[in-house]
């Protein structure tokens, strides 16, 4: 890649391990990495903290949040007055969809990006979602990204004049002990980042929730020691 003509990314960053690493991939293939996050109404600001912290860290060029209050609509636990559940299978792949699937999160936040990406001229927005662990969410799913991604050439100005938009999700098919492994590779430094569904203020996990449950494990089955700070 020539160095005067650096391709231009939008990453979607959460502030959690999956999405650091969706950053950290974009970076190793020569991206200059814009990075997008959405303040949906979450429970708690720790992982939006950490979503710039993780951007910087990892050489973006710039970060930008974006609100957008789905708390007025509510209907998960993420966004409700709904407790999440703890201790609990929630993930299993039995087809139950988990009470912390927010409805249309990653349509509304791949939608956001993929206008910041006309903006940048980049046709090229990456993700971290990840079919392996989350395979309860249907927007995290390989026929969600391929929908998208044709929804994006044929509703946009870059997509009608031939210029093409890709929707780029290098984690969809790894494990979280595979996610675990590639951070390692890549020189992510976990401790920076943000997992757990109801994170304190200082952003330590509680170690109970679905998330804190999938990131502890995948670190256990990776071999790897789990940097997270537990309350």
């Amino acid at each position: 890649m020539s160095e005067t003509s650096p391709r231009k990314a939008v990453v979607l960053v959460s502030g959690g391990m999956d999405s650091a690493v969706t950053v950290a991939i974009a970076r190793e293939q020569g991206y200059r990495v814009h990075a997008l996050s959405v303040a949906y109404g979450q429970r708690h600001s720790s992982e939006l903290e950490a979503s710039e912290r993780v951007s910087k860290m990892l050489g973006a060029v710039e970060h930008k949040t974006v609100h957008v209050d789905l708390r007025r609509i509510g209907g998960s636990a993420l966004t409700a007055d709904i407790d999440v559940p703890l201790d609990d299978d929630a993930h299993d792949g039995d087809g139950h969809i988990p009470v912390t699937y927010v409805p249309a999160r990653n349509t509304i936040m791949l939608s956001i990006a993929l206008g910041w990406a006309e903006v940048l001229g980049s046709t090229d927005i990456w993700c971290g979602v990840n079919a392996v662990d989350y395979s309860g969410y249907p927007d995290c799913r390989p026929a969600f990204i391929e929908a998208f991604e044709q929804l994006a050439n044929v509703a946009t100005k870059a997509g009608v004049e031939g210029a093409g938009i890709r929707i780029h999700a290098p984690l969809m098919r790894m494990s979280k002990a595979d996610i675990a492994r590639e951070g390692a590779r890549l020189g992510v430094d976990f401790a920076a980042t943000v997992s757990c569904y109801q994170a304190d203020a200082e952003g330590r996990a509680c170690g109970h929730c679905d998330a804190c449950r999938l990131r502890a494990q995948g670190f256990r089955e990776a071999g790897l020691p789990d940097p997270t700070r537990y309350v």
